[in-house]
């Protein structure tokens, strides 16, 4: 009996917008994965690397990511255009966080929070 075909595609976007909850490593490796109960254990930090992890999911090979996740689906994947425009999409939005995150933290650590 085949196993599931794992798409990266929707691997991706899990990861992107619900990292910090870990859905992408729940959808991959299912309920008994430890990664994926810490991100409901360490919310701030998941949210960053849900966007790395989104980043290394969108941009590993497809012949790398069937040999991982789909040895024995049956399926070939053919990820295309719509992974690197969420790769694209996950960078600008983790970078504008991480600016964020730094900018707040000068600013708590500098002033005491006086502008905001």
């Amino acid at each position: 009996m085949p196993n599931s075909h794992k798409n990266k595609t929707l691997s991706t976007l899990l990861a992107a917008l619900f990292g910090w909850l870990g859905l992408h490593r729940f959808y991959l490796y299912g309920k008994k994965d430890f990664w994926a109960w810490a991100h409901l254990a360490f919310p701030p930090l998941s949210v960053f690397a849900g966007f790395i992890g989104a980043l290394v999911i969108g941009l590993t090979p497809d012949e790398k990511w069937d040999a991982q996740h789909n040895a024995d689906s049956g399926q070939i994947s053919n990820s295309g255009w719509p992974v690197i425009v969420l790769v694209v999409l996950t960078f600008a939005l983790g970078s504008t966080a991480l600016i964020a995150t730094i900018a707040r933290g000068f600013d708590l650590y500098l002033t005491g929070g006086a502008f905001g």
